[in-house]
């Protein structure tokens, strides 16, 4: 079945995580994405955990499948004039390099459009290049530290926190790779390029803002405190029942009297103290020792049984272990397993979305550094044996 990005070039020159994993979305959805790294390797191959037996990346790994893999030396002017005709040959570019090397290197926006008016150039950043702090690099944790996701995260007891999973790497892959298919569909109509840009900051400020948090600042000078599991302003956290921990919420009035008649205590339905989410959070000590009892009597799958399949959300605090071993995986096959030398088959999961037409497809690991230099160049630029061959004795490739 033909996939919805079939006959995309992309040349990705990224590391890590963020403009890896943007690559990554689109080559799940059939573009032909040409990962580049200095010859070698990049720098996340080895260095980036957690590590598979063999010593490899597995973050690497998961981001670089589907990819077909080539050297280039940028800071040599052969590989500058070689990476300009890639960019000549190609659709897109998803990179993640500083402003200042950019510059230096001789790809800025303008620059490529010299090579290829057409081009597609996709800056993955830490705070965007245009704004007072283009010049500093970025990672997932000082995002979620700098827009304030910190600050609410985590027991108030406690320091801020942050979210273990680098969710803001993520999001702000998906917004570049959202952007680069608006942009293919804009150049698609009209034949015209365009720069995507899609920056961690801006990532973390936006999940920030469509919570509702930075308008209630600016309006009513309010800051949400630390709540641990507890729910802003309407009724949810995490209870132990007799297997381990579960989360309940009833975020609604209709949730919260469904709730009330399932554990047997109608009498909450009609309580003043709990008429609405205001005053259900306001008095939420009242409502959380009855919950507590409650959960403290039966397991998790008992009430997720009861509750969860009659319209109440809750579900088990699951270890990783746990997570690995759900039958949803299993059920949404959500897990490709693709070969590593040495280890075996490892799980690499799917990107989540789901296309009747035009699914996305798993179906190569990750290349080894180089591993299709006469592929790509012999393919793509023409070049022959010889010519790879003194590249390779020149340092260039």
């Amino acid at each position: 079945m033909k996939q919805v990005l079939t006959g995309t070039t992309v040349l990705e020159y990224a590391q890590y995580l963020a403009g890896p994993f943007c690559g990554a979305v689109l080559a799940e959805m059939g573009a032909n994405v040409i990962k580049i790294e200095p010859p070698g390797g990049a720098g996340d191959r080895l260095t980036n955990g957690p590590f598979a037996p063999n010593g490899e990346g597995l973050m690497f790994l998961m981001s670089a499948r589907n990819k077909k893999g080539i050297t280039l030396n940028l800071e040599k002017p052969r590989g500058k004039e070689l990476f300009k005709e890639l960019v000549r040959k190609s659709d897109v570019l998803v990179e993640n390099v500083s402003l200042q090397a950019k510059k230096q290197l001789g790809f800025t926006y303008e620059e490529l459009c010299q090579c290829n008016p057409g081009i597609i150039l996709t800056e993955v950043s830490g705070f965007g290049t245009d704004g007072s702090d283009s010049d500093r690099l970025g990672f997932d944790i000082s995002a979620q530290a700098e827009s304030g996701i910190m600050a609410i995260t985590g027991f108030p007891d406690g320091p801020g926190t942050r979210c273990a999973i680098g969710f803001i790497d993520m999001s702000t892959a998906l917004y570049a790779a959202f952007g680069t298919a608006m942009a293919l569909l804009h150049k698609a109509r009209t034949g015209e390029g365009q720069r995507v840009q899609a920056a961690l900051m801006d990532t973390a400020l936006a999940c920030m803002g469509f919570q509702g948090t930075l308008a209630e600042y600016e309006l009513m000078h309010q800051e949400r405190p630390r709540m641990g599991n507890e729910g802003y302003h309407a009724f949810a956290d995490c209870f132990m029942a007799s297997d381990g921990p579960i989360i309940i919420a009833a975020p609604n009035d209709t949730t919260w009297k469904r709730m009330a008649r399932l554990i047997g205590h109608p009498e909450l339905r009609d309580d003043p103290r709990f008429a609405n989410n205001e005053a259900r959070w306001t008095n939420r000590a009242a409502a959380y020792p009855i919950i507590r009892e409650w959960a403290s009597q039966r397991g998790r799958s008992e009430i997720v049984e009861l509750l969860g399949k009659n319209g109440v959300p809750c579900g088990p605090v699951n270890t990783v272990a746990e997570a690995y071993n759900n039958p949803y995986i299993q059920a949404r096959d959500l897990l490709a397993r693709l070969p590593l030398e040495g280890v075996g088959m490892v799980p690499h999961p799917r990107v989540p979305v789901r296309m009747s037409k035009t699914p996305g497809r798993i179906e190569c690991a990750a290349p080894k550094a180089g591993q299709d230099n006469e592929r790509v160049y012999g393919e793509l630029l023409g070049l022959s044996v010889r010519q790879l061959k003194e590249l390779r004795l020149e340092g260039v490739i």
